[in-house]
């Protein structure tokens, strides 16, 4: 979101932010002539297509085309936003943040996160010290003994202990002056009714932090270690400023590169599941608050994966959260495994039992989903009778509908028919039906957000365009004469084009790193550096400019003349609209004659 810091600071920061410096930081370079290249990370190769540009300061993939500038950088090999980058590329340069002026409930807002974000990591160190060090936190280090949770995690996920106290958090946050009102909207505390008291949300238990992406602390899970039945086993922080629990995972702050290099997420459903998958080398774990999954969280693991492993206890609550998750998960088109622990074991204890390298195999045999839920159906359902059947092929045919995919609709009538022993057309003809009564179901339900332009490769000579506008600065002025945008038709190059002429026209030109800035779309930015990384020398540049507008513009020209031609010949065109169209068609075709004179060189 550039214009939420000041120009001005985003210039100080690019210019002290070498870009070669930046990457080799994260990659071993190898200087490759002029440029700088790597093994890209941002997809599987075996030979160095990632390529540094010191002298424009970008880099450019030529294998899966992703591109950018310094701050792009960050903010993809991190995967974190672009606000995000600045400041960790400001902390390393030690430039101090200016941000513009917003309005003042902007700048009030602004302030209340990041206050609340100082007081959630002040109260974890509070809390990581009681577990450590106070003899209060007894009962969790002994928690942790027996659950056979190593220092080494204790650390990394900063558990702490929350003591068994009513004002334990009241009288530290007086202690470091924090007002109570503000503590109680950070969610650690709680009002009593009817009076200006304050009393502890979280006493007596292990705290495990929940962080966002970037790693800081947002909100709390604590488990109770003690009480009688009617205690509530974990407790979490109410949602805040900070804290939106539908868009949390917990562990996604420590797991990401994993699950960007993995190309897959497995999900289980507690703390502690995910700690013991974590420490036994399965990194690329994450999980809800909860066992409710949500469409924000499938959309954030779409960042990340393109296949989901679904890790839920194998109990009946366990197995009805996984086939509740499928709606949001395949609605972001992520592909979806189901991997079952066998009873009476969660993935914490069958790490603990069996090791992890048996919890890797569990994951890598896991099933697809649809295999796991007709296999649940006909365990659930007796398939041998009329009643039992027939619920199967609902349970069936109302989740493969929603993959919209006939080739899955009609393989897993096959793989239903044979488990029920009827006929597969019987099974086509029942899911037929089913689909009927699902598309009448789902006919008023909300549209997925438009996800923007699909990006086709543009063509050769769009290409060499953008070529040439970012290659050869010189030859701006010519196209602002001579070129108009809209003779493209790749829409994200069409809408580069005019974005760097309109730039020239009004000479607000900067750098190259401040025009990707206002191309937020990394898409055109991936455009724009694949033409700036260009190594070869361009013969007779201004010449081929000239043919290469002239080109596009006689193909316009063309595509217009055959649209006329196409209505002209419309059976309901009367005359007088034809005769019209007839002169349209010979108006443009003079244009199609007019020369272009070349630039001079």
């Amino acid at each position: 979101m550039p214009g939420f810091f000041s120009s001005s600071t985003l210039e100080q920061i690019r210019a002290a932010s070498d870009i070669v410096d930046v990457v080799g930081s994260y990659l071993p370079l190898k200087r490759a002539g002029a440029n700088f290249v790597a093994l890209c990370p941002f997809h599987k190769e075996k030979s160095p297509s990632f390529n540094v540009n010191p002298h424009r300061q970008i880099f450019h993939c030529f294998g899966c085309h992703k591109g950018g500038d310094v701050f792009s950088f960050v903010r993809e090999f991190e995967n974190i936003t672009f606000v995000e980058a600045v400041r960790r590329l400001a902390e390393r340069a030690k430039i101090p943040l200016e941000y513009e002026q917003g309005s003042g409930e902007q700048q009030q807002a602004r302030h209340l996160k990041e206050t609340l974000l100082q007081i959630h990591e002040q109260i974890t160190q509070r809390w990581q010290s009681a577990l450590a060090n106070e003899a209060s936190g007894q009962i969790a280090r002994d928690y942790l003994v027996k659950r056979g949770v190593a220092a080494e995690a204790v650390k990394l996920f900063r558990l702490g202990y929350a003591p068994d106290l009513w004002d334990d958090t009241v009288n530290w946050a007086k202690s470091k002056g924090h007002d109570p009102a503000l503590v109680e909207k950070a969610g650690l505390i709680l009002r009593k009714e009817g009076g200006d008291h304050y009393y502890d949300r979280f006493r007596g238990r292990l705290m495990f932090p929940i962080c966002d992406e970037q790693g800081r602390v947002i909100g709390f899970s604590g488990r109770v270690l003690s009480g009688d039945d009617k205690t509530a086993k974990y407790v979490n922080s109410p949602e805040t400023p900070i804290f939106i629990k539908s868009r949390v995972f917990f562990g996604l702050d420590k797991s990401k590169r994993a699950l960007l290099e993995a190309g897959f997420a497995v999900i289980c459903e507690g703390q502690l599941d995910l700690i013991a998958c974590f420490m036994a080398g399965i990194q690329n774990v994450v999980a809800p608050q909860g066992t409710a999954f949500t469409a924000d969280q499938a959309r954030m693991l779409k960042r990340y994966v393109d296949e989901v492993v679904l890790c839920f206890d194998s109990d009946e609550a366990g197995q009805n959260a996984a086939v509740r998750s499928l709606d949001h998960l395949l609605e972001s088109r992520l592909a979806v495994r189901v991997a079952v622990v066998p009873a009476p074991d969660d993935p914490d204890s069958f790490i603990k039992a069996h090791g992890g390298e048996a919890f890797r195999k569990l994951v890598e045999q896991a099933e697809g989903f649809f295999d796991f839920h007709l296999h649940r159906l006909c365990s659930v359902n007796d398939a041998a009778t009329d009643k039992g059947r027939m619920a199967v092929l609902r349970g069936m045919a109302e989740a493969v509908h929603k993959t919209g995919s006939a080739v899955l609709v009609d393989k897993y009538a096959q793989k239903t028919a044979l488990r029920l022993g009827v006929s597969p057309d019987a099974v086509r003809a029942e899911f037929k039906k089913a689909s009927r009564s699902y598309s009448r179901a789902t006919e008023e339900a909300v549209e997925m957000p438009d996800e923007g332009p699909a990006v086709q490769p543009p063509s050769p000579h769009e290409s060499w365009l953008l070529k040439l506008l970012f290659l050869h600065e010189s030859l701006l002025e010519w196209a602002v004469q001579n070129l108009d945008p809209n003779w493209l038709q790749h829409p994200l190059i069409r809408q580069v084009v005019a974005k760097r002429l309109e730039a020239q026209r009004n000479n607000t030109w900067q750098n190259l790193g401040s025009f990707l800035d206002a191309c937020e779309m990394p898409e055109m930015q991936n455009l724009i550096t694949e033409a700036a990384a260009e190594q070869r020398s361009i013969p007779r540049p201004a010449q081929q400019l000239c043919d290469v507008t002239l080109k596009l513009r006689n193909q316009f020209i063309d595509r217009q003349m055959q649209e006329l031609t196409r209505r002209a010949n419309q059976p309901d065109t009367d005359d007088a609209t034809r005769l019209e169209l007839l002169r349209q068609q010979k108006e443009i075709r003079e244009l199609k004659r007019v020369p272009l004179a070349a630039p001079v060189d």
